[in-house]
Protein backbone atom coordinates (compact mmCIF):
# COMPACT_ATOMS: atom_id res chain seq x y z
CA UNK A 1 0.00 0.00 0.00
CA UNK A 2 1.61 3.51 -0.61
CA UNK A 3 1.95 6.38 1.41
CA UNK A 4 -1.35 7.79 1.15
CA UNK A 5 -2.96 5.11 3.27
CA UNK A 6 -0.33 4.16 4.97
CA UNK A 7 -1.00 7.13 7.37
CA UNK A 8 1.05 5.53 9.80
CA UNK A 9 3.82 6.87 8.43
CA UNK A 10 2.66 10.13 8.46
CA UNK A 11 6.36 11.67 8.30
CA UNK A 12 6.82 11.62 4.68
CA UNK A 13 4.67 14.92 4.39
CA UNK A 14 5.86 16.18 7.23
CA UNK A 15 6.13 15.17 11.11
CA UNK A 16 2.54 15.94 11.80
CA UNK A 17 1.16 16.26 15.60
CA UNK A 18 -2.73 15.39 15.22
CA UNK A 19 -4.99 16.64 17.88
CA UNK A 20 -7.08 13.94 18.46
CA UNK A 21 -3.94 11.52 19.11
CA UNK A 22 -2.99 14.42 22.32
CA UNK A 23 -6.56 14.27 23.67
CA UNK A 24 -6.41 10.33 23.44
CA UNK A 25 -2.89 10.54 25.27
CA UNK A 26 -3.75 13.26 27.76
CA UNK A 27 -6.67 11.30 28.34
CA UNK A 28 -5.58 7.25 28.76
CA UNK A 29 -2.08 8.04 30.25
CA UNK A 30 -1.85 11.29 32.38
CA UNK A 31 -4.88 13.56 31.79
CA UNK A 32 -7.49 12.91 34.67
CA UNK A 33 -10.55 14.55 32.93
CA UNK A 34 -12.67 14.67 36.05
CA UNK A 35 -10.56 16.27 37.99
CA UNK A 36 -8.95 18.80 35.87
CA UNK A 37 -5.49 17.19 36.84
CA UNK A 38 -2.06 15.37 35.78
CA UNK A 39 -1.87 11.92 37.42
CA UNK A 40 1.44 10.42 37.48
CA UNK A 41 0.16 7.09 37.30
CA UNK A 42 0.18 6.58 33.18
CA UNK A 43 4.28 6.90 33.38
CA UNK A 44 4.71 4.92 36.88
CA UNK A 45 8.06 5.14 38.27
CA UNK A 46 10.28 6.62 35.16
CA UNK A 47 8.96 10.03 36.16
CA UNK A 48 10.49 9.85 39.52
CA UNK A 49 14.03 8.28 37.50
CA UNK A 50 13.28 11.69 35.21
CA UNK A 51 12.89 13.88 38.24
CA UNK A 52 16.37 12.65 40.14
CA UNK A 53 17.93 12.84 36.37
CA UNK A 54 17.24 16.57 35.41
CA UNK A 55 15.88 17.86 38.99
CA UNK A 56 12.86 19.81 39.76
CA UNK A 57 12.76 23.24 38.27
CA UNK A 58 9.81 25.40 38.86
CA UNK A 59 6.95 25.36 36.92
CA UNK A 60 6.98 27.10 33.40
CA UNK A 61 10.62 28.40 33.58
CA UNK A 62 12.14 29.34 30.74
CA UNK A 63 15.58 28.27 28.68
CA UNK A 64 18.00 30.08 27.74
CA UNK A 65 17.56 32.59 24.96
CA UNK A 66 18.10 31.36 21.54
CA UNK A 67 18.98 33.51 18.34
CA UNK A 68 16.20 34.35 15.44
CA UNK A 69 17.05 31.47 12.87
CA UNK A 70 18.08 32.79 9.66
CA UNK A 71 15.15 32.84 7.22
CA UNK A 72 12.61 33.62 10.30
CA UNK A 73 10.68 36.48 9.75
CA UNK A 74 10.73 38.25 12.65
CA UNK A 75 7.44 40.17 12.20
CA UNK A 76 5.73 37.00 12.28
CA UNK A 77 5.77 36.01 15.69
CA UNK A 78 5.22 38.42 18.62
CA UNK A 79 8.12 38.73 20.98
CA UNK A 80 6.19 37.21 23.84
CA UNK A 81 5.50 34.15 21.48
CA UNK A 82 9.04 33.78 20.21
CA UNK A 83 10.50 34.06 24.08
CA UNK A 84 7.62 31.21 25.14
CA UNK A 85 9.18 29.18 22.34
CA UNK A 86 12.50 29.54 23.18
CA UNK A 87 12.01 29.28 26.99
CA UNK A 88 9.96 25.33 25.60
CA UNK A 89 13.06 24.71 23.48
CA UNK A 90 15.23 24.82 26.69
CA UNK A 91 13.00 22.74 28.53
CA UNK A 92 12.53 20.00 26.19
CA UNK A 93 15.90 19.66 25.37
CA UNK A 94 17.30 19.44 28.65
CA UNK A 95 14.26 16.65 29.73
CA UNK A 96 15.80 14.96 26.47
CA UNK A 97 18.88 14.98 26.43
CA UNK A 98 19.82 16.45 22.97
CA UNK A 99 20.95 19.51 21.66
CA UNK A 100 20.20 21.57 18.65
CA UNK A 101 23.21 22.45 16.59
CA UNK A 102 21.53 24.08 13.76
CA UNK A 103 18.89 26.67 14.00
CA UNK A 104 15.22 25.87 13.31
CA UNK A 105 12.84 28.05 12.07
CA UNK A 106 9.79 28.67 14.08
CA UNK A 107 6.47 29.69 12.74
CA UNK A 108 2.68 29.68 13.40
CA UNK A 109 0.02 28.91 11.23
CA UNK A 110 -3.67 30.27 11.39
CA UNK A 111 -5.99 26.92 10.30
CA UNK A 112 -7.32 28.51 7.05
CA UNK A 113 -3.29 28.77 6.53
CA UNK A 114 -3.33 24.94 7.31
CA UNK A 115 -6.29 24.41 4.77
CA UNK A 116 -4.30 26.41 2.17
CA UNK A 117 -1.04 23.94 2.91
CA UNK A 118 -2.73 20.70 2.81
CA UNK A 119 -4.66 21.22 -0.35
CA UNK A 120 -1.62 23.07 -2.16
CA UNK A 121 1.42 21.70 -0.88
CA UNK A 122 0.43 18.34 1.17
CA UNK A 123 -1.65 16.61 -1.62
CA UNK A 124 -0.95 18.81 -4.66
CA UNK A 125 0.58 15.61 -6.59
CA UNK A 126 -1.58 13.32 -5.61
CA UNK A 127 -3.80 12.96 -9.01
CA UNK A 128 -7.43 11.38 -9.75
CA UNK A 129 -6.03 8.39 -10.82
CA UNK A 130 -3.50 7.66 -7.93
CA UNK A 131 -6.76 8.01 -5.53
CA UNK A 132 -8.59 5.28 -8.11
CA UNK A 133 -5.63 2.71 -7.25
CA UNK A 134 -5.18 3.59 -4.03
CA UNK A 135 -9.34 3.11 -3.41
CA UNK A 136 -8.72 -0.82 -5.32
CA UNK A 137 -5.91 -1.58 -3.60
CA UNK A 138 -8.18 -0.90 0.10
CA UNK A 139 -11.40 -1.75 -1.90
CA UNK A 140 -9.94 -5.43 -2.19
CA UNK A 141 -9.01 -5.90 1.19
CA UNK A 142 -12.60 -4.90 2.46
CA UNK A 143 -11.59 -1.39 3.65
CA UNK A 144 -13.11 0.94 1.85
CA UNK A 145 -15.59 0.98 -0.51
CA UNK A 146 -14.17 1.73 -4.25
CA UNK A 147 -15.63 4.67 -4.58
CA UNK A 148 -15.00 6.68 -1.69
CA UNK A 149 -13.74 10.12 -1.79
CA UNK A 150 -10.37 9.40 -0.33
CA UNK A 151 -8.74 12.91 -1.47
CA UNK A 152 -11.44 14.74 0.08
CA UNK A 153 -11.70 12.78 3.31
CA UNK A 154 -7.64 13.64 3.71
CA UNK A 155 -8.13 17.35 3.63
CA UNK A 156 -10.62 17.54 5.50
CA UNK A 157 -9.11 15.36 8.41
CA UNK A 158 -5.55 17.17 8.42
CA UNK A 159 -7.32 20.42 8.29
CA UNK A 160 -9.14 19.90 11.06
CA UNK A 161 -6.75 17.43 13.21
CA UNK A 162 -3.17 18.72 12.16
CA UNK A 163 -1.89 20.74 15.90
CA UNK A 164 1.39 21.01 14.43
CA UNK A 165 4.12 19.55 12.03
CA UNK A 166 8.18 19.62 12.02
CA UNK A 167 9.18 19.85 8.27
CA UNK A 168 12.55 17.77 7.84
CA UNK A 169 13.46 19.09 4.50
CA UNK A 170 12.99 23.45 5.50
CA UNK A 171 13.69 22.08 9.31
CA UNK A 172 11.07 24.24 9.97
CA UNK A 173 8.57 23.85 13.32
CA UNK A 174 5.01 25.06 13.05
CA UNK A 175 2.20 25.01 15.31
CA UNK A 176 -1.35 25.54 14.60
CA UNK A 177 -2.45 29.07 16.27
CA UNK A 178 -6.20 30.33 16.13
CA UNK A 179 -6.33 33.00 18.76
CA UNK A 180 -3.07 32.60 20.77
CA UNK A 181 -0.16 31.02 22.19
CA UNK A 182 -1.86 29.04 25.02
CA UNK A 183 -1.45 25.78 26.76
CA UNK A 184 -2.20 23.83 24.08
CA UNK A 185 -0.33 25.51 21.32
CA UNK A 186 2.48 25.33 24.39
CA UNK A 187 2.10 21.42 24.59
CA UNK A 188 2.21 20.77 20.41
CA UNK A 189 5.41 23.12 20.81
CA UNK A 190 7.21 20.76 23.35
CA UNK A 191 5.93 17.53 21.04
CA UNK A 192 7.62 19.43 17.74
CA UNK A 193 10.46 20.12 18.93
CA UNK A 194 11.28 17.01 19.90
CA UNK A 195 11.42 16.01 16.09
CA UNK A 196 13.74 18.85 15.69
CA UNK A 197 15.99 17.34 17.96
CA UNK A 198 15.49 13.94 16.73
CA UNK A 199 16.07 15.33 13.00
CA UNK A 200 19.37 17.07 14.18
CA UNK A 201 20.70 13.53 16.31
CA UNK A 202 19.53 11.00 14.30
CA UNK A 203 18.84 12.37 10.79
CA UNK A 204 14.62 11.61 9.85
CA UNK A 205 15.94 11.46 6.07
CA UNK A 206 19.23 10.77 5.69
CA UNK A 207 19.60 8.68 8.87
CA UNK A 208 16.33 6.55 9.12
CA UNK A 209 15.16 6.98 5.80
CA UNK A 210 11.63 8.45 6.28
CA UNK A 211 11.29 9.84 3.11
CA UNK A 212 8.94 9.36 0.22
CA UNK A 213 10.29 6.69 -2.77
CA UNK A 214 11.78 4.79 0.38
CA UNK A 215 8.77 4.48 2.41
CA UNK A 216 6.55 3.29 -0.77
CA UNK A 217 8.50 0.42 -0.66
CA UNK A 218 8.83 0.16 2.65
CA UNK A 219 5.86 0.48 4.47
CA UNK A 220 6.59 -1.89 7.70
CA UNK A 221 9.74 -0.47 8.36
CA UNK A 222 8.32 3.44 7.60
CA UNK A 223 5.27 2.44 9.96
CA UNK A 224 7.95 1.33 12.79
CA UNK A 225 9.85 4.08 12.80
CA UNK A 226 7.25 6.34 12.67
CA UNK A 227 5.75 5.00 15.55
CA UNK A 228 9.60 5.20 17.50
CA UNK A 229 9.75 8.79 16.29
CA UNK A 230 6.20 9.31 17.63
CA UNK A 231 6.39 7.56 20.40
CA UNK A 232 9.76 9.28 21.69
CA UNK A 233 7.67 12.89 21.14
CA UNK A 234 4.50 11.72 22.81
CA UNK A 235 6.48 10.31 25.81
CA UNK A 236 8.46 13.82 26.16
CA UNK A 237 5.37 15.66 25.65
CA UNK A 238 3.92 14.11 28.40
CA UNK A 239 7.04 14.57 30.93
CA UNK A 240 6.70 18.11 29.82
CA UNK A 241 3.73 18.49 30.74
CA UNK A 242 4.54 17.15 34.30
CA UNK A 243 7.36 18.41 34.91
CA UNK A 244 6.84 22.06 33.32
CA UNK A 245 3.36 22.77 31.87
CA UNK A 246 2.03 25.79 34.75
CA UNK A 247 -1.58 25.78 36.33
CA UNK A 248 -2.79 27.93 33.38
CA UNK A 249 -1.34 25.62 30.39
CA UNK A 250 -3.03 22.53 32.43
CA UNK A 251 -6.72 24.96 32.71
CA UNK A 252 -5.96 25.95 29.03
CA UNK A 253 -5.76 21.85 27.95
CA UNK A 254 -8.47 21.07 30.16
CA UNK A 255 -10.68 23.75 29.00
CA UNK A 256 -9.90 23.13 25.08
CA UNK A 257 -10.45 19.38 25.11
CA UNK A 258 -13.75 20.07 26.85
CA UNK A 259 -15.11 21.76 23.87
CA UNK A 260 -12.81 19.60 21.77
CA UNK A 261 -15.15 18.39 18.78
CA UNK A 262 -13.53 16.48 15.69
CA UNK A 263 -16.58 15.82 13.27
CA UNK A 264 -14.36 14.66 10.32
CA UNK A 265 -11.98 12.12 11.80
CA UNK A 266 -15.27 10.80 14.21
CA UNK A 267 -16.98 10.09 10.66
CA UNK A 268 -13.83 8.52 9.16
CA UNK A 269 -13.56 4.82 8.31
CA UNK A 270 -12.56 2.92 11.46
CA UNK A 271 -9.02 1.35 10.12
CA UNK A 272 -8.28 4.54 9.18
CA UNK A 273 -9.38 6.48 12.41
CA UNK A 274 -7.52 3.15 14.35
CA UNK A 275 -4.03 3.56 12.02
CA UNK A 276 -4.19 7.57 12.79
CA UNK A 277 -3.51 6.64 16.09
CA UNK A 278 -0.98 3.80 15.75
CA UNK A 279 2.09 5.77 15.99
CA UNK A 280 1.18 7.98 19.18
CA UNK A 281 -0.51 5.20 20.93
CA UNK A 282 1.48 2.13 20.60
CA UNK A 283 4.80 4.17 19.60
CA UNK A 284 4.87 5.85 23.24
CA UNK A 285 4.12 1.97 24.44
CA UNK A 286 6.71 1.07 22.65
CA UNK A 287 9.52 3.60 24.06
CA UNK A 288 8.23 3.98 27.01
CA UNK A 289 9.43 0.23 27.53
CA UNK A 290 12.90 1.23 26.32
CA UNK A 291 13.07 4.21 28.66
CA UNK A 292 11.72 1.91 31.93
CA UNK A 293 14.85 -0.10 31.00
CA UNK A 294 17.47 1.79 30.50
CA UNK A 295 16.36 5.93 29.89
CA UNK A 296 17.29 8.00 27.39
CA UNK A 297 20.01 6.41 26.17
CA UNK A 298 18.37 3.26 25.47
CA UNK A 299 15.56 5.20 23.04
CA UNK A 300 18.33 6.39 21.44
CA UNK A 301 19.96 3.64 20.71
CA UNK A 302 16.74 2.39 18.87
CA UNK A 303 17.45 4.90 16.59
CA UNK A 304 20.66 3.37 15.66
CA UNK A 305 19.31 -0.15 15.81
CA UNK A 306 15.69 0.59 14.34
CA UNK A 307 12.49 -1.43 14.50
CA UNK A 308 11.67 -2.89 11.42
CA UNK A 309 8.08 -4.25 11.68
CA UNK A 310 4.89 -3.10 12.97
CA UNK A 311 5.00 -6.93 15.36
CA UNK A 312 8.13 -5.23 17.39
CA UNK A 313 6.41 -1.84 18.01
CA UNK A 314 2.62 -4.11 19.22
CA UNK A 315 5.20 -6.52 21.04
CA UNK A 316 8.27 -4.47 22.40
CA UNK A 317 9.69 -7.26 23.94
CA UNK A 318 10.14 -8.76 20.55
CA UNK A 319 12.15 -5.82 19.62
CA UNK A 320 14.97 -6.21 17.70
CA UNK A 321 15.60 -10.01 17.56
CA UNK A 322 12.00 -11.00 16.28
CA UNK A 323 13.05 -10.10 12.40
CA UNK A 324 10.25 -11.00 9.58
CA UNK A 325 10.78 -14.22 6.97
CA UNK A 326 10.81 -12.55 3.27
CA UNK A 327 8.06 -13.77 1.36
CA UNK A 328 8.21 -13.25 -2.76
CA UNK A 329 5.23 -13.16 -5.10
CA UNK A 330 5.41 -13.68 -8.93
CA UNK A 331 4.43 -10.54 -10.86
CA UNK A 332 0.53 -10.78 -11.05
CA UNK A 333 0.46 -9.03 -14.76
CA UNK A 334 3.12 -12.70 -15.83
CA UNK A 335 1.10 -15.03 -14.41
CA UNK A 336 -2.50 -13.24 -15.76
CA UNK A 337 -1.68 -12.31 -19.01
CA UNK A 338 -2.47 -9.09 -21.24
CA UNK A 339 -4.38 -6.25 -20.39
CA UNK A 340 -3.39 -6.60 -16.26
CA UNK A 341 -1.10 -3.78 -14.57
CA UNK A 342 0.01 -3.95 -10.81
CA UNK A 343 -1.47 -1.50 -8.43
CA UNK A 344 0.21 -2.42 -5.59
CA UNK A 345 2.85 -5.04 -4.11
CA UNK A 346 4.04 -4.76 -0.67
CA UNK A 347 3.54 -6.36 3.06
CA UNK A 348 1.04 -5.68 4.98
CA UNK A 349 2.17 -6.48 8.29
CA UNK A 350 0.93 -7.49 12.14
CA UNK A 351 -0.68 -4.30 12.55
CA UNK A 352 -2.60 -3.90 8.90
CA UNK A 353 -3.37 -7.58 9.43
CA UNK A 354 -4.92 -6.31 12.58
CA UNK A 355 -7.16 -4.43 10.55
CA UNK A 356 -8.13 -6.11 7.94
CA UNK A 357 -9.78 -8.77 10.08
CA UNK A 358 -11.47 -5.79 12.88
CA UNK A 359 -11.97 -2.63 10.85
CA UNK A 360 -13.46 -3.71 7.38
CA UNK A 361 -15.63 -1.37 5.39
CA UNK A 362 -18.55 -3.82 6.97
CA UNK A 363 -19.05 -4.13 10.58
CA UNK A 364 -20.58 -7.58 10.40
CA UNK A 365 -17.43 -8.28 8.44
CA UNK A 366 -15.56 -7.59 11.82
CA UNK A 367 -13.99 -9.98 13.85
CA UNK A 368 -13.92 -9.18 17.61
CA UNK A 369 -11.04 -7.25 18.39
CA UNK A 370 -9.78 -9.79 20.89
CA UNK A 371 -9.70 -12.60 18.13
CA UNK A 372 -8.26 -10.38 15.40
CA UNK A 373 -5.61 -9.47 17.96
CA UNK A 374 -4.93 -12.77 18.55
CA UNK A 375 -5.34 -14.21 15.15
CA UNK A 376 -2.46 -11.72 14.03
CA UNK A 377 0.16 -11.82 16.86
CA UNK A 378 1.74 -14.90 15.70
CA UNK A 379 2.36 -13.22 12.00
CA UNK A 380 6.16 -13.71 10.66
CA UNK A 381 6.41 -12.51 7.28
CA UNK A 382 4.00 -11.46 4.09
CA UNK A 383 3.57 -10.24 0.91
CA UNK A 384 0.50 -9.09 -1.06
CA UNK A 385 0.02 -8.10 -4.79
CA UNK A 386 -2.67 -6.00 -6.71
CA UNK A 387 -3.58 -5.94 -10.06
CA UNK A 388 -5.97 -4.32 -12.29
CA UNK A 389 -7.46 -4.77 -15.94
CA UNK A 390 -8.50 -1.39 -17.01
CA UNK A 391 -10.41 -2.78 -19.73
CA UNK A 392 -11.97 -4.98 -18.11
CA UNK A 393 -12.60 -3.61 -14.85
CA UNK A 394 -11.69 -6.55 -12.87
CA UNK A 395 -9.26 -6.92 -9.65
CA UNK A 396 -7.01 -9.48 -8.80
CA UNK A 397 -5.53 -10.08 -4.86
CA UNK A 398 -3.11 -12.29 -3.90
CA UNK A 399 -1.69 -12.75 -0.48
CA UNK A 400 1.15 -15.21 0.78
CA UNK A 401 1.29 -14.86 4.80
CA UNK A 402 3.74 -16.61 7.52
CA UNK A 403 3.37 -17.46 10.59
CA UNK A 404 5.78 -18.14 13.64
CA UNK A 405 4.76 -21.63 14.63
CA UNK A 406 1.61 -23.78 13.00
CA UNK A 407 0.22 -23.25 15.68
CA UNK A 408 0.01 -19.49 14.59
CA UNK A 409 -1.08 -20.45 11.62
CA UNK A 410 -3.85 -22.60 12.72
CA UNK A 411 -5.16 -19.77 14.96
CA UNK A 412 -5.07 -17.49 11.75
CA UNK A 413 -6.26 -20.22 9.74
CA UNK A 414 -9.51 -20.50 11.42
CA UNK A 415 -10.50 -16.60 12.22
CA UNK A 416 -9.52 -16.33 8.10
CA UNK A 417 -12.53 -18.69 7.67
CA UNK A 418 -14.56 -16.97 10.49
CA UNK A 419 -14.12 -13.39 8.82
CA UNK A 420 -14.63 -15.18 5.08
CA UNK A 421 -18.01 -16.44 6.47
CA UNK A 422 -19.04 -13.01 7.62
CA UNK A 423 -17.33 -11.12 4.26
CA UNK A 424 -19.01 -13.64 1.93
CA UNK A 425 -21.74 -16.08 3.49
CA UNK A 426 -20.82 -19.22 3.82
CA UNK A 427 -18.22 -21.36 2.25
CA UNK A 428 -18.92 -23.36 -0.85
CA UNK A 429 -15.44 -25.80 0.03
CA UNK A 430 -14.06 -26.12 3.54
CA UNK A 431 -11.72 -28.33 4.73
CA UNK A 432 -8.53 -28.23 6.84
CA UNK A 433 -6.40 -27.32 3.85
CA UNK A 434 -8.66 -25.30 1.58
CA UNK A 435 -11.36 -22.86 1.78
CA UNK A 436 -13.68 -21.31 -1.38
CA UNK A 437 -16.50 -18.82 -1.45
CA UNK A 438 -18.61 -17.62 -4.64
CA UNK A 439 -18.64 -14.45 -3.45
CA UNK A 440 -20.78 -12.31 -5.80
CA UNK A 441 -19.55 -8.66 -5.18
CA UNK A 442 -15.48 -9.34 -5.14
CA UNK A 443 -15.75 -12.75 -7.15
CA UNK A 444 -14.26 -15.71 -6.07
CA UNK A 445 -11.96 -16.21 -2.56
CA UNK A 446 -9.57 -19.07 -2.59
CA UNK A 447 -7.58 -19.81 0.54
CA UNK A 448 -4.96 -22.28 1.12
CA UNK A 449 -2.75 -24.07 4.28
CA UNK A 450 -0.03 -25.66 4.34
CA UNK A 451 2.23 -25.83 7.42
CA UNK A 452 3.15 -22.54 8.57
CA UNK A 453 1.92 -20.46 5.35
CA UNK A 454 -1.53 -19.63 4.59
CA UNK A 455 -2.12 -17.98 1.05
CA UNK A 456 -5.26 -16.51 -0.36
CA UNK A 457 -6.38 -14.96 -3.09
CA UNK A 458 -9.28 -13.06 -4.97
CA UNK A 459 -10.11 -12.89 -8.22
CA UNK A 460 -13.17 -12.53 -11.04
CA UNK A 461 -13.44 -16.76 -11.27
CA UNK A 462 -12.42 -19.67 -9.46
CA UNK A 463 -10.13 -20.67 -12.55
CA UNK A 464 -7.98 -17.33 -12.44
CA UNK A 465 -8.23 -17.55 -8.54
CA UNK A 466 -6.79 -21.35 -9.09
CA UNK A 467 -4.25 -20.05 -11.75
CA UNK A 468 -3.12 -17.70 -9.39
CA UNK A 469 -2.98 -19.53 -6.43
CA UNK A 470 -0.74 -22.71 -8.32
CA UNK A 471 1.05 -19.59 -9.20
CA UNK A 472 2.11 -18.46 -5.54
CA UNK A 473 6.00 -20.21 -4.26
Amino acid sequence: MNKRFWISAAVLLGTFCLLFSAFALAGGALFLRDGGLFDRSGVGELVTTLESEVGQPPVGTPGAALPTPPGEDPAALSSEVRSAMEGIEGQVSALRGLTIDEDVTRAVLTPAQLRDRVVNEFFEDYTPEEMQDDLQVLSAFGLLEADFDLYQLYVDLYSEQIAGYYDDETQSMYVIQDEAFRGPERMTYAHEYVHALQDQAFGLRDGLNLYDEYCEEQTEYCGAVSALVEGDASLSEQLWLIQYASDQDRREIQDFYDDYQSPVYDAAPEFLRQDFLFPYQQGLGFVQMLYEEGGWPAVDEAYRQPPVTTEQILHPERYPTDEPVEVTLPELPAVLGEGWRELDANVLGEWYTYLVLAAGRDPGARLSDEQARSAAEGWGGDRYAVAFNDQTGRRVLAMDTRWDTTGDADQFWQAFADYGSARWGRPAESSEERLAWDAAGDGAVLAQRSGDAVRWVIAPDEATADQVLGALP
